[in-house]
């Protein structure tokens, strides 16, 4: 017979609460955070925000979840599990930012990961006026960091220009931003750190060739896995980059259009 009173004393391995959207490709969403917190060694347990209807090509449909239903799904996880981080991705409605802001007030220790998906892959915006400021008022201020690509920090920022936006997004109450570059022009991707009491910190990546579902939430899940493994923020995030620029070049053409990451056997690990 199982004895509850040792399993309940036991020690335990970090655990990563994924709060997003579910895609039936598999490419992005709480797919990429579970393979993800799996290739680092940890268990992703999730709360679903949003059914979508997507391809590799372009995103169709956005439906939310009842914000009472994800509060039971998460209290759910937190009941049974020792959460050890969070991991937030595509909400999908503003009415899901009072729920969200409640877990985290509820669990204020954990260090918190938000990945702004706010356009697909294809360009389509999924987010209105209304999330946005929700975004704005209540959820930013709560977040560890915050991993925009520039076109989606400078559409949360209201502000164009990388620097600027980013302090606009710390002035909202962001602890850190990192925005990253797979969106400019530039030969190289630059992704640039923006902490709030210290000067940024910038990194340059190759630009591979092809697109590539869900590299966004690839980054911003092997961050918060780092975390959850008790990794101070920058360090995470130097060995969160090369933990996708691993899985980005092995990717595989799976899907008509964007290749999908190799992330579970992604050539280097944290050590």
């Amino acid at each position: 017979m199982l004895n509850m009173k040792a399993f309940s004393s036991a020690p335990r391995d970090p655990i990563l609460l994924a709060i997003g959207g579910h895609d039936p490709g598999g490419g992005a969403g709480l797919q990429a955070d579970i393979e993800t917190a799996a290739a680092l060694g940890l268990h992703c347990c999730t709360a679903i925000t949003c059914i979508t209807v997507q391809t590799s090509c372009r995103l169709t449909q956005v439906i939310p979840q009842p914000p009472e239903q994800l509060r039971d799904q998460c209290q759910a996880v937190f009941s049974d599990y020792k959460v050890a981080a969070i991991k937030i991705g595509l909400i999908g409605h503003s009415n899901l930012i009072q729920t969200i802001g409640a877990l985290l007030d509820a669990h204020s220790s954990l260090p918190v990961v938000f990945d702004p998906v706010l356009a697909a892959g294809s360009g389509e915006h999924i987010v209105d006026a209304a999330l946005l400021n929700q975004l704005r008022l209540h959820l930013l201020r709560r977040c560890t960091l915050i991993t925009p690509n520039l076109p989606e920090a400078g559409l949360l920022a209201d502000v164009a220009e990388r620097d600027q936006a980013a302090r606009q997004l710390l002035r909202l109450g962001a602890k850190a931003v990192l925005i990253t570059g797979t969106h400019d022009a530039s030969a190289q991707v630059i992704n640039t750190f923006y902490p709030a009491n210290a000067p940024p910190s910038q990194w340059e990546w190759p630009r591979l060739p092809g697109s590539f579902h869900g590299s966004g939430c690839t980054l911003a899940s092997a961050v918060a896995a780092r975390l959850a493994l008790g990794m101070p923020l920058e360090t995470a995030i130097i060995e969160a980059q090369q933990y996708v620029i691993d899985s980005l070049r092995q990717a595989r053409a799976l899907a008509r259009c964007q290749l999908i990451p190799q992330r579970l056997f992604a050539t280097r690990h944290a050590d």
